[in-house]
């Protein structure tokens, strides 16, 4: 399937406030410091509460450490980027990193995590087969196209009594009051939120991956982290009245 950049000319509309309670569902230890850490913290601060699932302790993300070694070391850098942010309550979901398969096992296990955390929000990250212009238009990888297509389809999953009827059977009632799908990084953005109170709150919390980053770059960490999340916030300023911003595609439900 080829797909087309949106426009970008177009305004981004701000994203609805209205709501109390979000889960942001994503692949990898990181993928949400990457993506939208700065709303996060708008939210958090607001009084909103934020969950975050993990599918998994991306125990394949560093070379160098064997993933018995890796996964314990990126759950603790995780919890510690999430509490940075003002998200208490991170949950591991234990798929294996790098070898995600979308289909009805992750449907399910997504689905539940709904049904526990009854949000009206849900924050998945790009499901698209590309990143957009601000990180070079590279291809995406196999996990966060599974995982962010699985949470587009588990929101709905969630509300349907019929849908992994064992669910009801271990006390997970049908949730059917998810009322968007938001999704970081899409090459489709469609609304945004104003980056700047949680920015640099977002540099601090992706650099609490520090093994992660240390492995990936020789560039200072924190040159890195405040480089990478500054420069995609500007980036996305001309679509939102000048103001650095966090950028998703958002669908209604």
């Amino acid at each position: 399937m080829t797909e087309h950049m949106s426009d970008p000319n177009d305004q981004l509309h701000p994203m609805p406030d209205d709501w109390q309670r979000a889960l942001a569902v994503v692949a990898h230890p990181d993928d949400l410091e990457y993506g939208c850490a700065a709303a996060v913290a708008g939210w958090t601060d607001a009084g909103r509460e934020v969950v975050y699932t993990l599918v998994t302790r991306g125990e394949a993300g560093i070379d160098t450490l064997p993933p018995a070694e890796c996964a314990p070391l990126r759950e603790a850098e995780q919890r510690a980027s999430a509490a940075v942010v003002g998200v208490s309550t991170v949950e591991f979901l234990d798929h294996q990193d790098g070898t995600i398969e979308y289909g009805t096992a992750l449907r399910r296990d997504i689905a539940a995590a709904i049904r526990r955390h009854r949000p009206e929000l849900v924050i998945t990250l790009n499901h698209r087969d590309t990143w957009g212009p601000a990180v070079g238009g590279h291809w995406n990888t196999p996990d966060h196209v599974a995982v962010g297509r699985a949470t587009l389809d588990a929101a709905g999953d969630a509300g349907n009594r019929w849908i992994f009827p064992d669910l009801v059977e271990q006390g997970l009632d049908p949730w059917d009051g998810v009322r968007w799908v938001a999704v970081a990084g899409s090459t489709f953005p469609t609304h945004a939120v104003d980056a700047t109170p949680g920015l640099e709150r977002s540099v601090l919390s992706l650099l609490e991956h520090r093994a992660y980053i240390e492995a990936l770059t020789d560039q200072n960490p924190e040159e890195y982290c405040r480089t990478f999340l500054t420069g995609n916030a500007e980036a996305a300023s001309a679509r939102f009245g000048g103001r650095p911003a966090v950028t998703f595609e958002l669908f209604s439900r």
